[in-house]
């Protein structure tokens, strides 16, 4: 049998793999509702394309990820992901993104329980490894929501993330 602590710890990447599935999910959602000249349309001045935010993603994802905890050089950009304003597809940001969070999913399926608890820098802040899981996971989550929020706004529609699911039903 195996001890609480690995129990615990399985249980933690399992439910992180699983928050960052659905951030996946939702975001391809919102994808299938804007064409293409919508990536890069920006709310005002002050705010970010949906094309700028998936890049952002992607650049924060391997810092914090595949970088730090997957003990890979760092070589984020973080001001080139909010400075272009076109050049990608909607295809091809999604392809990039996807990719990002599948290898990160793999660093993270693969991270050893010292590792978890091991501190280190990241971005100026040191976190342990699951403090890193939580960034990454609550960083994907928020910029999710913003991109499903952008999309609404845009195409003034649900997105149905949620269709066919009686969320009324009390807990147990």
């Amino acid at each position: 049998m195996k001890p609480l602590e690995d129990n615990i710890a399985e249980e933690f990447v399992q439910q992180a793999l699983y928050r960052m599935d659905e951030s996946s999910r939702m975001i391809k959602i919102s994808l299938e509702r804007l064409n293409e000249a919508d990536m890069w349309r920006r709310p005002n001045k002050a705010s970010n394309s949906i094309g700028n935010l998936m890049l952002h993603l992607c650049g924060n994802i391997t810092q914090y990820a595949i970088a730090s905890l997957g003990g890979t050089k760092d070589t984020r950009e973080r001001g080139k992901e909010f400075s272009v304003d076109s050049g990608r597809t909607k295809a091809q940001l999604w392809a990039k993104l996807d990719a990002t969070v599948q290898q990160a999913q793999e660093v993270i399926k693969n991270t050893s329980r010292e590792a978890l608890l091991r501190k280190r820098e990241v971005q100026g802040f040191t976190l342990s490894g699951i403090g890193i899981i939580i960034h990454v996971v609550e960083h994907y989550s928020y910029h999710t929501g913003q991109i499903a929020f952008w999309t609404k706004l845009m195409k003034e529609q649900d997105l149905g993330f949620y269709n066919g699911m009686d969320l009324d039903v009390k807990n147990e």
